[in-house]
C-alpha cells in the first residue's frame, strides 16, 4: 500500500547505490517497535501497524521507489538484537549510544519527554532529587530512557522490568520510590494511583530516529539523514503527528550542519 503523503517532499531521486544500501532485497524491510504507543497507535484491517512510525517508513519506501514490509517487534531491544543479522533494513527507534554500536542513526525526527512519577506522600518534588542513595527507580528494561538511566544514574538504584506494564507493576508491587517513563504514559498511570504525582521537568527526551545496520554503503545513511531533515522541514512529521492525533510528541529541531 502506498503512503498518502501529507506534504510534498523535495528530495532528489535516490541513486542506485542508495536503493541497494537501504533495500537490497528490492523491498524496504522496516522494523517497527510496537511498544511505543505514541508512534504506533493502531493497526489496519490486515494487521499492519498504523501511526507516525509506520507512515514515515512508508514515505521513505515511496521516495526510494520500492515496496515495503513492516516487521513487527515487541520491544526496541529486540530490534537492536537483530541489527547485525540482516533481518531489517531500517528501524524507527530511539537513538542511544548502546544501540549505535550496531546501528547508524539519523538525527531525531521527533522527541518524547521522559520524567518520573512518585507515589502518594513522597517527599521528592523535583527530578534532581531522584538520583540519591536509597532511592529505587522502576524502569522498562532496554527502553531508550532506561538505557539513559543506566548511563547516568549514579546514586539511586534502577530496577529494570519487562516493558511499560512490567515497570508499573514493579513500582506498585515493590513499593519503589519513582517510576521512570514517557510523560504521556505517566499521565495515564497517575490516574490509577490516588495521590501519586508526576514530577515537573524531565530527565531526558527520547530522540526518535531512523537507523540502518552498520556496515552498509554510506550512501544509505546519507540519504536517510537527508530524508529526516526534509521530513521535518517540509512538515511531514508534524502532519503525521496531527493525522494520528498524538499528544506528547514534538518535532525535533534541525540537525546541526556537520
Amino acid at each position: 500500500m502506498r503512503n498518502e503523503s501529507v506534504v510534498t517532499m523535495s528530495l532528489p531521486t535516490p541513486s542506485r547505490s542508495v536503493v541497494d544500501a537501504l533495500a537490497p532485497t528490492g523491498t524496504l524491510r522496516a522494523a517497527i517497535n510496537l511498544s511505543n504507543f505514541l508512534l504506533v497507535t493502531g493497526k489496519s484491517g490486515d494487521g499492519n501497524p498504523e501511526g507516525v512510525s509506520p507512515d514515515l517508513a512508508r514515505a521513505l519506501a515511496d521516495g526510494l521507489g520500492v515496496g515495503i514490509e513492516l516487521l513487527r517487534y515487541k520491544t526496541p531491544g529486540e530490534i537492536a538484537d537483530d541489527a547485525p543479522r540482516g533481518v531489517w533494513d531500517v528501524a524507527n527507534i530511539g537513538a542511544e549510544p548502546a544501540r549505535a554500536e550496531s546501528i547508524a542513526f539519523t538525527a531525531a525526527y521527533c522527541e518524547i519527554e521522559s520524567t518520573y512519577l512518585v507515589p502518594a506522600g513522597s517527599p521528592i518534588t523535583s527530578v534532581d532529587e531522584v538520583d540519591r542513595p536509597g532511592i529505587r527507580i522502576a524502569s522498562a528494561a532496554r527502553s531508550a530512557y532506561g538505557l539513559w538511566l543506566d548511563r547516568n544514574i549514579g546514586h539511586a538504584k534502577v530496577v529494570q522490568a519487562e516493558g511499560l506494564d512490567g515497570s508499573f507493576e514493579a513500582f506498585v508491587d515493590m513499593k519503589l520510590d519513582a517510576l521512570a517513563g514517557l510523560r504521556p504514559r505517566l499521565i495515564t498511570d497517575v490516574e490509577r494511583l490516588p495521590g501519586a504525582r508526576i514530577l515537573p521537568g524531565r530527565f531526558t527526551a527520547v530522540q526518535q530516529a531512523i537507523g540502518t545496520p552498520r556496515g552498509r554503503d554510506e550512501a544509505g545513511i546519507e540519504y536517510l539523514q537527508a530524508f529526516v531533515e526534509d521530513a521535518k522541514a517540509s512538515g511531514l512529521v508534524a502532519g503525521l503527528i496531527g493525522r494520528h492525533n498524538v499528544q506528547g510528541l514534538s518535532v525535533a529541531g534541525s540537525a546541526s550542519p556537520s
